[in-house]
């Protein structure tokens, strides 16, 4: 699995092998989801021994994940529509 430092924003790297930028990608995402389906489930959730900080570290990592994806949309959808105001539509 996957390890990251909890809200760690990723640094664009050119990858010369696409196969494995997707790899990577798979990779990162199965384990947020992973730890997503942890606390979906989370009865008798250990989150200081065992799994439970991994676990916790990967949830962190994909609410930060999430909020960054969030707001780099926000900044397209504003300057899309600035720039539709500009030109009257």
């Amino acid at each position: 699995m996957a390890t990251k430092t909890i809200a760690r924003p990723t640094t664009p790297v050119a990858f010369e092998d696409n196969a494995q930028c997707a790899a990577d990608l798979l990779e990162n995402t199965l384990s947020q989801l992973e730890a997503l389906l942890w606390v979906c489930h989370g009865e008798g959730i250990d989150w200081h021994n065992g799994e439970g900080p991994r676990q916790l570290d990967n949830l962190l990592w994909l609410a930060a994940d999430m909020a960054r994806k969030a707001g780099e949309l926000f900044q397209m959808s504003e300057k899309a529509r600035r720039g539709a105001l500009a030109t009257g539509g």
